[in-house]
């Protein structure tokens, strides 16, 4: 049998504070979405002003991330570098930068999803997510 960390409520709770106090300090309107390790939603808010579009995206991308066991930005950029057949793989609806998983001891612990600015945004609030449930 193999033993692996998994996030619990309250981690996800942590996730969501940290992404939107950031999100809130520098004015991006986003959703957040965080999923445990088989792309189950655990946790998520859609902050005032967000599209509504953003909430289905950021949990595709959470979604993503976990079952992939892998940032989305790495898919993406294998899809735009001309691996378009990729853009059919089963699970594959969040294929946008902004997918970051919880990587703990080598396994992946589930994933936060962020939708609503421009990608590189989207990750650096994911980011901020992430390092705030691993750094506890």
């Amino acid at each position: 049998m193999l033993s692996k960390s998994v996030l619990t409520s309250e981690d996800a709770a942590k996730a969501i504070a940290a992404s939107q106090a950031l999100a809130t300090q520098k004015g991006w309107a986003v959703s957040i979405a965080v999923c445990d390790d088989g792309g189950h939603l655990l946790a998520f808010v859609r902050m005032p002003g967000a599209s509504p579009a953003s909430a289905g995206i950021a949990q595709a991308k959470a979604r993503t991330a976990a079952v992939f066991r892998r940032e989305t930005k790495g898919i993406e950029d294998m899809i735009n570098g001309g691996r378009t057949a990729f853009l059919s793989v089963p699970l594959g609806e969040g294929l946008l930068e902004g997918g970051l998983p919880f990587v703990v001891a080598g396994q992946c612990a589930g994933a936060i999803g962020i939708s609503g600015v421009k990608p590189d945004e989207d990750a650096l609030v994911g980011k901020t997510g992430v390092e705030a449930v691993l750094a506890s």
